[in-house]
């Protein structure tokens, strides 16, 4: 189908429609009523979409109360009597559920209505490029239909965990990152099947919440797409909280023996039974594009199953529909979602005048474990595998003031640069808090300031901010003016007037220290990284 098939009104309802209340069109439809156009948002489940119904809100919340335990388990550290604290698992999720409600007012219908978006609560279908069906629900009776047409639409309807073809697994039952937040009661053994973010995040939770837990994972290691280094971190510190990691680790189906669920598994050529309680599945998040009329309209997704779209995030056959957030990928973060939902605003309504391609350069990104692992631009593997050169310079938080003072001692901070050059391409954190230390390198990035700027920034002491400072001073030394500082050597020994003589073995120490210094500058050099090494 195209375009010419269908009848463009002559005159529309609204300027845009979006479709979908999470993060990217609570962000869109927020930016078209500032800008006065007359937008609709329909939302057919919550408002705040999955983040603050059962993802980022809930997930950090948990996180939070898991980790208060380990604090008081870790007493004797900080001079206090240690002990395993009294608590009630109902009682966490419970406290779970509290902070979605004291969140939700910040996506609710009513300060969206009072910032000029209308708002719908039904569901969405495209009848026409330009017009949308939505039925509304009503209590007790038959569902409502009605049509709008709009200018722009706006698909962001975002996306649902994803549950694999495993023999058994739908039958026998598990839980997703959409449903364990309904349990009250706390399972003695749990299998998580997935090393990626979020099977790692509530992994260590739930374990530091007394559940057995053993992480499955088909791939050679956690986080697959972070440094082994980082994958290392984090393995270590789940073996410390109980987490039982296969990795390398394939499911090949589930079986219910008794009130048991079994996952069989093969690892290394052998066959693996695991008996638990339940299974929580976290292997990836699949695009929520069904019923939305897209095959009726020829509306192309890619091979991911995301709606397609281009540089303008806009569909190729209907350039005045759009799509973002989970919904159109590449990236799956609430805050990629709100940074597409800027490009579809400004996109859709003023795309006669100007429009801007979305940029990717700089997006960062958090694993909320602990230690935390944060990332923006290149990493180590990314950069060989791309066959980028560059210098790695690092800083272990073990050396930080801070970190010593507040017993969080594990991690460190590694930052690639151009060779030579204190520009930036990536840098890793692994540490406590290290999702809110990325941010200093993120404005760094995006604005072309290279390590001599952070290094010259005032970074306030005693704080773990310091460590990026530290970072960029040990890129200064290794790649310090040795001919300026012999120079500088030279002058001030000038400057203490006529010394003694040397004697021949003073002379001959001073000659050997001279090529020890020289053969140290040189390791230090060795950092560096040759195009196409692996």
């Amino acid at each position: 189908m195209s375009v010419s098939q269908f009848i463009k009104p002559k005159k529309f309802d609204r300027n845009m429609i979006v479709i979908g209340a999470g993060a990217a069109g609570l962000v869109t439809s927020y930016i078209a009523a500032a800008v006065k156009a007359n937008v609709t948002l329909i939302e057919a489940n919550k408002m705040g979409g999955d983040c603050l119904n059962t993802g980022c809100v809930p997930s950090k919340s948990l996180i939070r109360s898991a980790r208060i335990i380990t604090y008081a388990e870790r007493g004797r550290e900080f001079g206090l009597k240690g002990g395993t604290p009294e608590f009630e698992f109902s009682d966490v999720m419970e406290r779970v559920q509290r902070t979605v409600k004291a969140v939700e007012p910040h996506d609710s219908v009513e300060r969206y209505e009072g910032l000029g978006v209308d708002v719908i609560e039904g569901r969405a279908k495209l009848l026409s490029p330009w017009e949308v069906e939505i039925n509304i629900p009503v209590e007790g009776g038959l569902p409502i239909t009605k049509t709008l047409t709009a200018r722009s639409i706006v698909i962001a309807t975002g996306a649902r965990p994803f549950i694999p073809p495993i023999p058994g697994l739908r039958e026998i039952g598990c839980l997703t990152s959409d449903t364990i937040w309904q349990l009250r009661e706390k399972p003695k053994r749990m299998v998580v099947m997935g090393g990626g973010p979020i099977g790692c995040e509530l992994s260590q939770s739930f374990a530091r919440l007394g559940v057995d837990v053993i992480q499955v994972e088909m791939l050679p290691r956690l986080l697959i797409k972070e440094d082994e280094e980082v994958s290392a971190w984090v393995e270590r510190s789940f073996t410390r909280d109980g987490v039982q990691v296969l990795t390398g680790c394939k499911v090949l189906e589930v079986e219910q023996v008794a009130r048991d669920k079994v996952v069989v598994c093969e690892q290394d050529g052998r066959g693996v039974r695991i008996h638990c309680d339940e299974i929580l599945v976290a292997v990836g998040r699949a695009a929520n594009t069904d019923g939305l009329g897209l095959d009726d309209l020829g509306i192309e997704l890619t091979a991911q199953g995301t709606v397609m779209v281009d540089k303008y995030l806009r569909t190729p056959k209907y350039k005045h529909i759009m799509a973002c957030g989970d919904v159109a990928g590449p990236y799956q973060f609430t805050h990629t979602a709100a940074h597409q939902a800027w490009y579809v605003a400004v996109n859709s309504l003023f795309g006669m005048f100007k429009k801007f391609k979305v940029d990717y350069r700089v997006i960062p990104w958090a694993t909320f474990t602990d230690p935390e692992v944060a990332r923006v631009g290149l990493n180590e593997q990314e950069a060989k595998d791309q066959e980028i050169d560059y210098e790695m310079t690092g800083y272990t938080f073990n050396e930080l003031d801070r970190a010593i003072a507040d017993e969080e001692t594990a991690g460190f901070v590694k930052v690639l640069t151009k060779p030579g050059k204190d520009t930036i391409l990536g840098v890793t954190i692994v540490g406590h808090h290290a999702g809110d230390l990325i941010a200093e390198f993120v404005l760094a990035m995006r604005h072309g300031l290279g390590l001599n700027k952070v290094l010259g920034t005032i970074h306030i002491y005693p704080t773990l901010n310091e460590a990026n400072k530290y970072v960029a001073g040990e890129w200064k030394r290794n790649h310090a003016p040795e001919k300026l500082l012999n120079w500088s050597e030279r002058f001030h020994r000038w400057r203490l007037g006529k010394q003694p003589k040397l004697t021949r073995e003073e002379r001959i120490a001073k000659r050997l220290k001279a090529k020890e210094d020289k053969r140290l500058s040189a390791n230090k050099n060795s950092k560096k990284r040759k195009k196409g090494k692996k």
